[in-house]
């Protein structure tokens, strides 16, 4: 069962959008909830402080579920980072992301969250959070970085130390790494070295066009640290058996990232013994070709970007109607107020937010990624 729930708190000037899935086969219901500030004239700490007391007030609204992933989009991360990291503190059971991309409703602050119920979570030293149910164990990292002399540098640190994180843990990046989302600082300037990195090092982990990648988003994103130009949050699952992870391409809307010299999947569908997920990543107005469609039309870019989501959606055997949320990203502010009229009228009901985030090529204007589950199963593996 999947339903939406959305809601303003007075109290906290906050809007709050929940998704949620529930199965009726072993009792884990998951819930995805957009958390906006409505009131723009509040300074940051009020901002943040309703958000935080609205995320507070999530349990009850989610039939007891806990946080176990979550990302703060914030406006003046360089000012606003440390007294986010110090609310987050006492939240060990989940792992928070904290990124520079200015919610583009003229709010300060806006976070995503990601609930289960009836999981055993577990923080590591490494920075890495698990979550454990049945045979499964869920792996999310947040906010990793480093301070290497380049962005190039920065990259393969972080990959490489990923690989040893999952190795320690009896999982290996080729395996069991399922979403990554990058965060990159000047993206014009600094994303190909970035390309050049995870090349190198999925091409020595056997991440390659002949075998599979990883589901990503390569996005502009602001650590609030100069030294900083690379940031990186992770998705990996131990437990899962052969033939369990599919790769999208919808070859007919879009190209092979690998045809253009990058290495990512457009998307990836998890199967369980009782719902699927299904993870797609960072996704532009783009054709089969590879190239840039409708340069300068920024609705007709976000048109197309919906056309080729669902493609994706469909070869993996859902639809709009089970996604359960959706984030959009815009190189240029004064394109809000169309592009998000455009995303409200067609998506009612998913919870959505829309941040300020150069996509890594200029002439795209806009990009979007979301994450769909519904209730097809396959009795060859267990249940979620």
């Amino acid at each position: 069962m999947r339903d939406f729930i959305k809601y303003q708190n007075y109290e906290l000037s906050t809007n709050v959008e929940i998704s949620y899935f529930s199965s009726l086969a072993n009792g884990v219901s998951e819930y995805m909830a957009i958390i906006k500030g409505n009131d723009t004239s509040l300074p940051f700490i009020d901002q943040l402080n309703n958000i935080k007391k609205s995320l507070d007030m999530l349990p009850d609204r989610c039939g007891g579920a806990s946080a176990v992933f979550a990302r703060f989009f914030l406006s003046d991360i360089a000012n606003q980072r440390g007294i986010v990291e110090e609310i987050v503190e006492d939240y060990t059971d989940c792992s928070f992301s904290i990124i520079g991309q200015p919610p583009l409703d003229g709010t300060k602050v806006a976070l995503f969250v990601y609930l289960q119920s009836a999981m055993e979570s577990k923080s590591y030293p490494d920075g890495l959070l698990s979550q454990k149910h049945g045979s499964y164990t869920h792996y999310w990292g947040a906010s990793a970085f480093n301070k290497a002399a380049n962005s190039e540098y920065q990259m393969r640190l972080l990959f490489n130390e990923y690989v040893m994180q999952l190795a320690n843990k009896g999982c290996s990046l080729y395996n069991n790494c399922i979403r990554t989302w990058i965060f990159v600082q000047d993206i014009d300037v600094n994303y190909h070295m970035v390309v050049k990195a995870r090349n190198e090092v999925f091409a020595s982990q056997n991440l390659i066009s002949e075998t599979h990648y990883i589901a990503s988003t390569g996005i502009a994103g602001v650590n609030g640290d100069p030294k900083v130009s690379v940031q990186m949050d992770t998705y990996a699952i131990d437990g899962l058996k052969e033939g369990q992870v599919k790769y999208l391409y919808a070859s007919h809307h879009l190209n092979r990232t690998s045809e253009y010299g990058v290495s990512f999947e457009r998307g990836t569908y998890v199967i369980y013994g009782d719902r699927t997920h299904t993870f797609i990543s960072g996704t532009a107005s783009i054709d089969h070709k590879g190239e840039i469609l409708f340069a300068g039309d920024v609705i007709k870019q976000a048109e197309r970007a919906c056309e080729n989501v669902k493609a994706l959606l469909t070869e993996a055997e859902c639809s709009f109607d089970d996604v359960m949320h959706i984030i959009v990203y815009l190189r240029d502010i004064s394109d809000y107020a169309n592009v998000s009229s455009y995303y409200d009228s067609r998506f009612t009901s998913i919870p959505k937010v829309y941040v300020l985030a150069p996509v890594c090529r200029p002439g795209w204007l806009v990009e979007m990624e979301c994450i769909a589950i519904n209730d097809r199963r396959n009795d060859m593996f267990e249940n979620f």
